[in-house]
């Protein structure tokens, strides 16, 4: 962490892994507490020099660089309670080497806190890993989703990899159980999707004109519609390859919904019914899991092809289902 001074100017060295954002950006960070209104008056008033010149909110910085910050107080830093500190935890990798991370988050984790979470996924590897200098998250996955998760360990490979996704890639490859019965084997799924607040203030998503373009490739694996569904009041469940073309909040599960097959599972878009069904099943958790990234290495351009098996609980699903199939 970088020392401010409240009663003399503060030199500080920009570090490598800092290297490339812009200067306003980067004070935000380092100045805790202190409004964006404010850094942007110091930088217009010339308070704040970058090797010794004036300077404007939008130049780069790089490494080696010498950020003169004048005399300014700072938010004091916090001290969370031993309770509240997240518990310094590592998840099976999928990939690792010195710019990238890739994990397989288990469902029931957040990938970060915030909105009632006191810590997620992000908070613990840090906590694990005290001697790293840069850990951001490249991307999301919802609380209750399991799989392939990415983690830039260098700002190059963080910069690269959402250029990337900008552009649609890498490719992401999803498994999810769909209550209901789909009437193709493989079919394209285009429909805007719109982001709204719900009335307990979660975040929700529906298909709206007013929407982002939104762009689902599914693919069935399986159907199931066997006399142990029927027991428990359930007819159909497919079982799909779901491949993203683009990236939006919860697009696969309001993609499905809206062909009426909604995800075995998911509490915010599904049948409450059929999943308290599910349960009597053996099925405890949504059923959605990100199994496979295909992309390029952010700095060496290698072509990479990452694999997360299916979690235990849902393959033993899975098997049971096709177990009963033969069995009818």
């Amino acid at each position: 962490m970088h020392a401010i001074r409240k009663d003399s100017v503060s030199l500080i060295a920009v570090a490598e892994h800092e290297e490339g954002q812009r200067l306003d950006n980067y004070l935000i960070k380092i100045l805790k507490g202190v409004p964006k209104s404010h850094i942007h008056r110091i930088i217009r008033a010339g308070e704040v020099r970058l090797n010794k010149k004036r300077c404007k909110p939008d130049n780069r910085i790089q490494a080696g660089d010498t950020v003169r910050i004048p005399p300014i107080r700072t938010a004091e830093k916090q001290r969370p309670s031993e309770s509240q500190a997240a518990p310094a935890r590592e998840f099976d990798i999928a990939y690792e080497d010195d710019a990238l991370l890739v994990i397989n988050k288990p469902s029931g984790v957040a990938v970060h806190g915030g909105s009632g979470v006191s810590f997620g996924v992000i908070e613990q590897i840090r906590r694990a890993r005290p001697e790293a200098r840069y850990l951001e998250l490249v991307h999301r996955l919802d609380k209750d989703t399991s799989g392939l998760l990415m983690i830039a360990k260098k700002r190059s490979a963080l910069v690269k990899l959402h250029e990337a996704i900008r552009n649609d890639h890498p490719k992401k490859i999803y498994l999810a159980l769909g209550v209901g019965k789909l009437p193709n084997d493989r079919f394209h799924v285009k429909l805007p999707l719109f982001k709204y607040t719900g009335a307990q203030g979660e975040k929700m998503v529906r298909v709206s004109e007013d929407g982002q373009s939104a762009h689902t490739i599914f693919r069935v694996l399986n159907r199931f519609s066997d006399g142990l569904l029927h027991q428990v009041g359930l007819s159909d469940l497919t079982f799909v390859e779901a491949t993203l073309k683009t990236g939006r909040t919860h697009q696969i599960r309001v993609h499905l919904q809206s062909q009426d097959c909604p995800i075995a599972g998911d509490e915010r878009y599904g049948d409450y019914q059929a999943n308290k069904r599910l349960q009597k099943l053996g099925l405890k958790r949504m059923f959605l899991h990100a199994s496979e990234l295909h992309l390029a290495h952010p700095l060496t351009g290698e072509k990479l092809i990452l694999k997360a098996p299916l979690p235990q609980e849902l393959a033993q699903f899975v098997l049971m289902l096709e177990n009963q199939e033969k069995a009818v």
